[in-house]
């Protein structure tokens, strides 16, 4: 499963959720407190992503954008129900869940 995800690296917090219409398409909005500097945001991505999908990090890859704030991300396997999750999670008024 491929999804467009918009990163907003140095954030105050860890978060997901709301919506990004951005270069990819809709897009889901992740908040990481983790620098854009030497993949460090695209590895926290990956980890708040997991937490907040119930999936672990090493399941997800960024396929696509890896220096850019737009980027394509793989799920291998996702879960029964992941599809709605990411529903739910785009669906949040632009008000983010955090994410521990």
């Amino acid at each position: 499963m491929r999804f467009a995800i918009r990163v907003k690296p140095g954030a105050k917090r860890d978060a997901v959720g709301g919506i990004w219409d951005g270069a990819l398409g809709e897009a889901l909005v992740v908040s990481v407190r983790a620098p854009a500097v030497d993949g460090k945001a695209n590895e926290a991505v990956c980890r708040v992503l997991a937490e907040a999908l119930s999936v672990r990090a090493r399941d997800l890859t960024v396929v696509k954008g890896h220096r850019a704030r737009d980027k394509l991300v793989e799920l291998r396997d996702p879960p029964p129900g992941c599809a709605e999750r990411l529903a739910e999670l785009r669906g949040s008024g632009g008000e983010p869940r955090g994410v521990r």
